[in-house]
């Protein structure tokens, strides 16, 4: 149900209070070093059903935005599959790596995960202050991106927790998706799985 009090809107990622609300698990909007996203903890399960939830898209999994490979790998996602993908990073480059047993409330059950490192500073230094947020484009499905706040608020209104005023973005710009086929040579002191292999589907 929408809220009786209007949803505050911040100018500023470093702000305690947006820092205190995603810690605590709350969904609001924010410019990512992309686009405008709908976001919420990674960490937190309810969180991120709430992202998708909200976005009304229940199939489809967001994209995993982290301020480094280490939040990566300590939220579950396979060292290897990490380490072959980190040349591409930090960038606007999204890859989808395999995950394993754990991740069902990020990956649906598909088991792959969009990732990517930003190399926006402001957008680190919130994911470094909250750890790693699940994101998906502040947008209906199949709708056109908002470029702004005002935009956002007139889908999303008072369902929120919070926005972040990141100012107008004129061309709407999504990161590059890529998907990773890692060939073993030679097994040695790395173990690399076998599903690492697999054609996308």
């Amino acid at each position: 149900m929408p809220k009786n009090t209007p949803t505050p809107v911040f100018d500023s990622l470093a702000d305690p209070a947006l820092v205190d609300i995603l810690k605590n698990g709350g969904v609001g909007i924010l410019l990512t070093d992309t686009v405008y996203g709908l976001v919420g903890s990674a960490t937190n399960p309810e969180a991120a059903k709430r992202v998708i939830d909200t976005k009304g898209r229940k199939y489809k999994p967001g994209t995993l935005i982290a301020a480094n490979t280490q939040q990566l790998i300590d939220l579950g996602i396979q060292r290897e599959h990490v380490k072959a993908a980190e040349q591409f990073w930090p960038g606007p480059v999204t890859i989808v790596l395999p995950t394993k047993l754990g991740l069902e409330y990020l990956d649906l059950g598909l088991e792959s995960l969009a990732v990517r490192v930003p190399d926006n500073q402001d957008v680190v230094a919130l994911l470094e202050s909250v750890g790693p947020l699940l994101t998906t484009s502040a947008n209906r499905p199949n709708e056109p991106m908002v470029k702004n706040i005002p935009e956002a608020q007139a889908i999303f209104g008072n369902r929120l927790d919070f926005y972040v005023d990141g100012g107008h973005v004129d061309s709407p710009l999504a990161s590059t998706i890529i998907r990773l086929k890692i060939e073993i040579l030679r097994q040695g002191a790395a173990t690399i799985h076998p599903d690492a292999l697999e054609e996308p589907s």
